[in-house]
């Protein structure tokens, strides 16, 4: 545990996130236990809206995905963002930013002065929302390609945060593909524990623009119903999903020192790379995840058979499977640890796979799996994939929620992600250790204030507050007190309330102003120092009786609310109460987003032309006219235009996700699916096209035999 004879601890002190359906890290929470997936069919409005047509009739069409709601809705005004400025802004940075502060806030500091040096490690995907912007530039006189470069790209995500939060450490863009968000707080934990920073805020983004759905490819990575089925026989694919989070991370005994509150703790973690020792560049390798877990283990200081639940990458693929599992019954080993004894799951099974931010995506849900001591069900199990050894190996799927037991070790978790690209990344996480419960006199009064930049704001935030409050009755009054005190920014909007147990700080939370304490004949200073000195003298042995106490709170909350600055730390005298994670600021967002022009139906060439139906050319059945046009795929997808008669696929540079684009073109040319097994069994032009003559024959033969059926 912590500060006994490790100083390479990181505490999680802070999350913010968002994912399908879930804007908060409690809402994630409750969809992981309740089993939710929340990966859902686009509707019609919305494929309109993003300029496709709902009506297509191609089936590998798969309108699904995890969706991220209230994409584009944005506090412009919050972050000091022109409307202009904001519009052009990427909503994967708009998000995110947002998603920096709030988490900053639930660790319980004020996102611009948060004490000692502040690092950003993040990354984000790629979209096509600057193509969109660019397609209708006339809305933005005199925008250039280095503003829209700028406002786009993956590279200015963390610098951003950096700029617009005032924070000075350092300022990484993490780019490793899936695995990035992952290896990003590998790379924060680094500069912690060499000093670089004192706090870091790492995370990713992924957001799909513009909004759509996916085809289905037989032999490629998605799945073909828009469920993800992870270690499942019918496993047949990822979804996509979209997704933000973003974790502040402290060296483990600063973060114990100055009461912060821990959600868990990374014992340690290690990335690598597959290097060559894979099947293609988008292929996973087994030595590599093997190697990478174990370099964790060895950073982490544990033996395997302490870890009893890891969230894996579990992409739901075929072959990606079989191969996380096998990596991670090497890196386990066979001898010590007992047969089905370690939980496994996957968060892509409730989200989908939201690239960039997967990585963090499984690392909030393990943490929150910690701190909770609950394993959420891994989704759409059914019986195990064929290829994986579950009998034998150390994993079982955990199929249903159930309470995560404790042990002679504390509670700990492995979490995985890889890139495509072979960067993969891997954390050992710790249950935090046990906080003493604070010892709290019954009826104290404790001052909360509250502050907005608008009235709407701050009648929101109080509203928050007081339902968290209702949902926790287990929080300490004065530790939400210090908290909001010290750990939020002051605004021009402010309300504060006087109150002595939860039941009073809800009413008043939920009333129009704060109620009055009773009257007192003692003048009181107007002064917030000489306040500060007069409750200073009941930290110091002369009690003050509760009333007065609560006269003095008021006064003192009332020249805050007025607007005069209060030196909070002199309340405490050095004896300030742990922060509490609590409610963050209540954005007033507003549409910030540029869509591409709407869908709309040409009634007259409907007859002549319906999107997405295709009409194989089936002509020419014969083995040389095949053999020429399979020729002009083969260079179409590998760039050569040589006699291709007897080089092998993969010889020329071929792999399975080329092999993948050749299959889509072979179905778009000839009408037929050959299944993937295919390109590598026949890899060269003559062979396979003999693939695709016997494909067409028996497609043949089969329209033929219904045609005699009908005429019977």
């Amino acid at each position: 545990m912590i500060g006994e004879d490790n100083d390479t601890h990181i505490a999680v002190v802070g999350m913010a996130c968002r994912f399908p359906g879930a804007s908060t890290p409690e809402e994630y929470w409750d969809n992981l236990v309740a089993g939710v997936d929340s990966v859902r069919p686009f509707s019609r409005q919305e494929l309109e809206e993003w300029g496709h047509d709902p009506d297509v009739t191609d089936p590998r069409y798969v309108p699904m995905h995890g969706v991220v709601e209230g994409i584009g809705e944005f506090d412009a005004d919050f972050f000091q963002l022109s409307n202009r400025d904001a519009t052009l802004l990427n909503p994967q940075h708009q998000v995110f930013l947002e998603c920096a502060w709030e988490a900053l806030e639930r660790a319980g500091y004020d996102p611009r002065a948060t004490p000692g040096t502040v690092g950003v490690f993040a990354g984000a995907g790629r979209n096509a929302y600057g193509s969109v912007v660019q397609e209708q530039a006339d809305r933005f006189p005199g925008l250039d390609g280095l503003a829209l470069l700028i406002a786009n790209e993956p590279e200015h995500l963390a610098t951003r945060v950096s700029y617009k939060l005032g924070l000075t450490g350092p300022s990484i863009a993490v780019m490793t593909a899936c695995s990035t968000s992952l290896v990003a707080v590998h790379e924060a934990s680094r500069a912690l524990l060499s000093g670089e920073c004192d706090v870091a805020l790492a995370g990713g983004v992924s957001l799909r623009m513009p909004r759509s759905g996916y085809y289905y490819r037989e032999g490629g990575t998605m799945s073909p119903d828009g469920r993800c089925r992870t270690f499942s026989a019918d496993a047949k694919g990822i979804v996509g999903g979209d997704g933000a989070g973003v974790v502040v991370l402290r060296r483990a005994q600063d973060a114990l020192d100055d009461g912060d509150h821990v959600h868990a703790v990374i014992r340690g973690s290690a990335v690598n790379n597959d290097g060559h020792d894979r099947a293609g560049f988008t292929a996973p390798g087994v030595r590599g995840q093997a190697e990478v877990i174990r370099l964790a283990h060895a950073a982490a200081e544990v033996e395997p058979e302490t870890i009893s639940y890891v969230e894996a990458h579990g992409t739901g693929t075929p072959v990606g499977d079989p191969i996380e599992v096998n990596a991670l019954t090497q890196a386990f080993g066979s001898g010590t640890v007992a047969p089905g004894s370690v939980l496994l799951g996957s968060v892509k099974t409730n989200i989908g796979h939201t690239d960039t931010a997967a990585g963090v995506a499984g690392l909030i849900k393990a943490v929150l799996a910690l701190e909770h001591r609950t394993v959420p069900a891994t989704l759409h199990f059914e019986r195990p994939n064929p290829a994986i050894d579950f009998a034998t190996g150390p994993f079982t799927v955990n199929t249903e929620r159930r309470d995560w037991e404790a042990s002679a070790f504390p509670r700990r978790a492995g979490v995985s992600s890889f890139g495509i690209g072979g960067t993969n990344a891997h954390v050992v996480l710790e249950e935090a250790p046990q906080a003493p419960l604070p010892v709290e006199p019954a009826g104290r009064s404790r001052l909360l204030v509250l502050s907005a930049r608008s009235p709407e704001a701050l009648a929101a935030a109080s509203q928050r507050l007081a339902q968290h409050l209702l949902r926790h009755p287990e929080l300490s009054l004065a530790e939400v007190a210090g908290t909001l005190q010290l750990g939020r920014r002051s605004f021009a909007h402010r309300r504060y309330l006087v109150c002595a147990d939860h039941a009073g700080a809800v009413a008043a939370l939920t009333a129009p102003a704060p109620a009055a304490p009773a009257p007192t004949d003692r003048a009181l200073p107007q002064d917030p120092d000489a306040l500060l000195d007069l409750l200073g003298a009941d930290r110091t042995g002369q009690d003050l009786p509760d009333q007065e106490r609560a006269v003095l709170l008021d006064a003192l909350g009332r020249l805050w609310q007025e607007g005069a600055p209060v030196d909070w730390e002199r309340l405490y005298a050095g004896a300030r109460p742990r922060r509490v994670p609590l409610p963050t600021y209540p954005f007033e967002r507003r549409p910030h987003l540029v869509r591409p022009e709407p869908f709309v139906r040409d009634r007259s060439a409907e007859a002549a032309s319906v999107t997405g139906d295709r009409t194989p050319n089936t002509e020419g059945t014969a083995l040389e006219p095949v053999e020429d046009r399979l020729a002009v795929l083969f260079s179409k997808v590998l760039g050569d235009s040589e006699d291709l008669d007897d080089r092998d696929f993969f010889e020329l540079g071929g792999d399975s996700l080329s092999a993948v684009q050749l299959l889509s073109l072979v179905e778009d040319e000839f009408g037929v699916s050959p299944p993937l097994e295919a390109v590598f069994d026949a890899p060269t032009v003559p062979e396979f096209a003999a693939v695709i003559v016997d494909l067409l024959a028996l497609l043949h033969a089969t329209e033929d035999d219904s045609e005699t059926r009908g005429t019977a």
